[in-house]
């Protein structure tokens, strides 16, 4: 084996020297290692992770870790959450795994483990829809593959700090358990992007919540406003002059203020509000730059964008001031 593949006592130390007295739980720093049965869903607990922050790397074998360890160190603490996917896909260097968590442990450095779980019928139901070969049984039955990866992870999940058995878990269910273990440290936000359009050029694909404002009065037909943009001050004085656009801004505020705190709770990282009329060229910009002016003000990481102002005829336009 590769001299620089091998655990040694100087490796050990190293991570000691860099890990060693850091705790998970003071600021933001987190040490994640997940591992598991294969078709256990590390591939989709990971996606999560990255959505919450962290930065992963996955199919690592063990004897590197020390190294990644000192990776870490030379980062300038710009790499605060890290998860690393370690498994049986090391094959051989998988042996030492066990011998690298003790050597951790002794030298007091503190890492949390998240291991994945299911049961043989949801392994093999999972590894006949793919058609991937299992780790464990290249040349064998898939029943034998994945009877000896249990036993030889035995030991390796006794020291699991959280344990995810996901025979029956729905990925929206396995999303919020880990949001739940995971979640967003304090200051982290959810980005909201709102946008207006217009209807005949299409929809916008990304839409996470789409508002039709066609009903609200049209300054198009008022000659002296129709080239103007729903940014001008007498266009929005047009538009909200009507009892049902201040009625309806009143229910959309009350609606936004509900729902965005409830994404964040679920976890959601970003949410793309799109409001159409039809050119997107006044009522849409208008009721879009409400939207944004009331999530700014409640403190909510936000951007405004108007996808199809300018495919109209504009002649004049104010830009939104941030």
């Amino acid at each position: 084996m590769i001299q620089n593949m091998i655990f040694t006592t100087e490796k050990a130390s190293l991570l000691h020297s860099i890990f060693g007295g850091v705790s998970v739980e003071q600021g933001n720093y987190r040490f994640v290692i997940v591992t598991g049965m294969s078709g256990g869903g590390k591939t989709q607990a990971c996606r999560y992770l990255e959505d919450l922050g962290f930065f992963c790397v996955d199919n690592l074998p063990p004897v590197f870790i020390p190294k990644f360890a000192e990776l870490c160190a030379q980062s300038g603490g710009h790499i605060a959450k890290v998860v690393l996917v370690v498994d049986t896909r090391s094959r051989e260097f998988f042996d030492t795994f066990l011998h690298v968590l003790e050597e951790m442990e002794r030298d007091g450095v503190r890492y949390e483990m998240l291991f994945m779980d299911a049961s043989d019928d949801a392994i093999i139901r999972r590894y006949k829809e793919s058609r991937r070969r299992h780790p464990m049984a290249p040349g064998s039955r898939l029943l034998e593959g994945i009877a000896k990866e249990r036993a030889q992870l035995s030991r390796i999940r006794e020291k699991a700090t959280y344990i995810i058995d996901t025979s029956e878990l729905k990925k929206t269910a396995l999303k919020t358990k880990i949001i739940r273990l995971f979640g967003a440290a304090e200051g982290e936000k959810l980005n909201i992007n709102v946008l207006s359009f217009g209807f005949k050029f299409g929809l916008p694909m990304d839409a996470d919540l789409v508002l039709d404002v066609r009903f609200l009065p049209n300054p198009f037909y008022e000659e002296s406003l129709k080239h103007k943009s729903g940014m001008v001050p007498e266009v929005g004085a047009y538009i909200e002059k009507s009892r049902v656009t201040k009625s309806f801004e009143k229910k959309l505020d009350d609606l936004l203020t509900f729902l965005i705190p409830e994404y964040i709770k679920e976890g959601k990282s970003q949410l793309v509000i799109a409001v159409g009329c039809t050119g997107g060229m006044h009522r849409s910009v208008f009721i879009a730059k409400h939207i944004f002016e009331l999530l700014t003000k409640l403190g909510h990481q936000t951007t405004l964008e108007h996808r199809d102002l300018m495919k109209n005829d504009v002649r004049e336009h104010m830009p939104q001031e941030v």
